[in-house]
């Protein structure tokens, strides 16, 4: 029992370092895009390399960013190789089929906005382009707690191989 709980604080400890990188997301307007017609809305689409395989670019930060489809509902996230799990909010959690009272925020986390609840679930699929991953491990935070999506090591090494070269990531099934 002690050992699952040093690992699961380990885990937390690395989660909770990458909430900083969300908050200053949060805070930088994005720059703007000009649309091909005013109509049409301007999205980052995962560019198809292979049948499982997705390549996305990386934004003017150096982070990728894309629209993931978690339980067949559109999120958007930052892949994060530094974040031990999926890391998703309240909000989105409830999006996704969770409801609030199902979820058990038993576990107490350190993030750069303090201490806060932690329940953990696990997503039936998470998608990107033609790359598909199941039974992904996550974590949901308190709204206040995390604004964004991090997508972390329990989807990434779930892939046969993820690779940064020339500013792109390549997701391998």
């Amino acid at each position: 029992m002690l050992l699952r709980t040093v690992i699961f604080a380990a885990f937390v400890a690395a989660a909770a370092t990458q909430i900083p990188a969300v908050v200053a997301l949060v805070g930088n307007q994005p720059e703007p895009v000009p649309a091909a017609k005013p109509t049409e809305k301007a999205t980052v689409q995962p560019a198809s390399v292979t049948p499982g395989s997705t390549m996305l670019e990386a934004d003017g930060r150096g982070h990728f960013n894309g629209t993931f489809k978690m339980n067949g509902r559109s999120v958007d996230g930052m892949v994060d190789t530094g974040a031990s799990s999926v890391a998703i909010n309240e909000s989105t959690a409830r999006r996704l089929g969770f409801g609030v009272n199902s979820l058990d925020f038993r576990y107490s986390v350190n993030t750069a906005n303090g201490n806060t609840e932690a329940a953990r679930i696990v997503l039936d699929r998470v998608e990107i382009g033609n790359v598909r991953v199941r039974d992904v491990e996550a974590l949901v935070l308190r709204d206040k707690a995390l604004s964004g999506t991090l997508v972390g090591m329990s989807f990434l090494k779930k892939l046969k191989s993820f690779q940064v070269e020339a500013g792109s990531l390549k997701l391998v099934q």
